[in-house]
């Protein structure tokens, strides 16, 4: 029997309609390997491990590394698509085994499967729209408290909090490379590299932003406070980007890392702030080990923000070339309103929830999905 053909189910399963789930996720799959276009990714895969084995590959350090990384990517692909063909095409044999043992427990095995592969085919056909040319790298997120005094520095502290569940439940590598503590509460900055597939292109549309409505807790009268934060995510340079900085356009400070409170995290000046004077963009690191290691850090973080700013300069001579100025991702993005009613909502999208706590714990996923559809749209 085909995975979308037709079986007869356990009472259990009777209230959904388990043939048309399965016809509906057997037609998306179909959608999105002929959009990836599998025979090509496999002949891909064979190219790659040939260049990848070649003995002189490692003689040229900046080819080898596009090679293992495309080569790594495109694996990674075709494993996925592969791997769900694969969970579609057994899903009848677990109906048929749930439907000989009705009391097993196998019926709820049957609606879990069925569960998972909607959510992981629907995440695959997301992934599909990130085809930007730096969508597949890794991303560098840096939040910072804006208007709002104390409470935009508590707020701040929460939406990291909310990248950093958001990442766990997606299973992605985070590195904490530096966080700046308020005087009160909360946090001035904080930036984390995010390592996964595609992390870039999926937190991407997370820059802007983001607006919290709420009585404060920091106000002896209870009111109700505006806050926000600013958030700025930018793709993890590479070897081969090519960006050159003079040592002479760069001051190099240290100083003692400090913890939340002010405390000193450690007694010798090992953290590291690089200021690039002609754009005034500055970056630090605290966490490495050594201040060789936090110097090394924060002056990749410095190339991949300003690899970022020259494709900023790029756009804008393209959009000044159409006359739209109306990419801007400056602007406000999601308000979180916690009072007088429990609500969140993209200004983009129209996408919203009124289970703000959810949100708040990293679930982000109806956000960042309905984001990079819109982002799609607009190109």
């Amino acid at each position: 029997m085909s995975a979308a053909g037709h079986a007869h189910y356990p009472s259990a399963m009777a209230e959904r309609d388990i043939n048309a789930e399965i016809s509906a996720l057997d037609k998306t799959l179909a959608d999105i390997e002929k959009v990836l276009d599998v025979a090509h990714l496999r002949s891909e895969v064979a190219r790659l491990e040939g260049e990848a084995g070649a003995p002189d590959l490692w003689n040229n350090p900046e080819n080898a590394q596009k090679v293992t990384s495309a080569l790594s990517r495109v694996q990674g692909t075709l494993g996925k698509v592969v791997a769900l063909r694969n969970r579609i095409t057994d899903l009848p044999v677990l109906i048929e085994l749930a439907a000989a043992e009705p009391d097993s427990g196998a019926n709820e095995d049957v609606i879990k499967e069925l569960d998972s592969l909607t959510n992981a085919i629907g995440d695959l056909e997301v992934q599909t729209l990130l085809s930007g040319e730096y969508d597949h790298r890794d991303a560098l997120v840096t939040i910072r408290s804006e208007a709002g005094g104390v409470d935009a520095a508590d707020w701040a502290q929460m939406v990291s909090r909310m990248f950093l569940r958001y990442c766990e439940r997606h299973h992605y590598g985070v590195n904490v490379l530096e966080t700046s503590y308020a005087e009160e509460a909360g946090i001035k900055s904080t930036t984390f590299k995010v390592s996964g597939s595609y992390a870039y292109g999926t937190l991407a549309t997370e820059q802007g932003t983001h607006r919290l409505v709420r009585i404060s807790p920091f106000d002896s009268q209870n009111r109700r406070h505006t806050s926000f934060a600013g958030v700025e995510v930018v793709p993890v340079v590479e070897q081969s980007d090519h960006i050159e900085i003079d040592e002479k356009d760069i001051r190099v400070d240290v100083y003692r890392s400090s913890g939340p409170g002010g405390q000193g995290v450690n007694t010798t000046d090992s953290a590291v702030r690089i200021t690039h004077i002609p754009t005034g963009i500055v970056v630090s690191c605290q966490n490495e080990r050594s201040q060789i290691q936090n110097r090394a850090t924060a002056m990749s973080v410095l190339q991949s923000k300003l690899l970022e700013k020259r494709h900023q300069e790029e756009r804008a001579k393209i959009d000044a070339l159409r006359g739209d100025s109306s990419g801007s991702w400056g602007t406000q993005i999601r308000s979180y309103v916690l009072h007088p009613y429990q609500m969140v909502k993209d200004h983009r999208t129209d996408f919203e929830t009124g289970n703000t706590q959810a949100v708040l714990d990293g679930d982000l996923d109806g956000f960042i999905a309905a984001g990079i559809r819109w982002r799609r749209q607009k190109k």
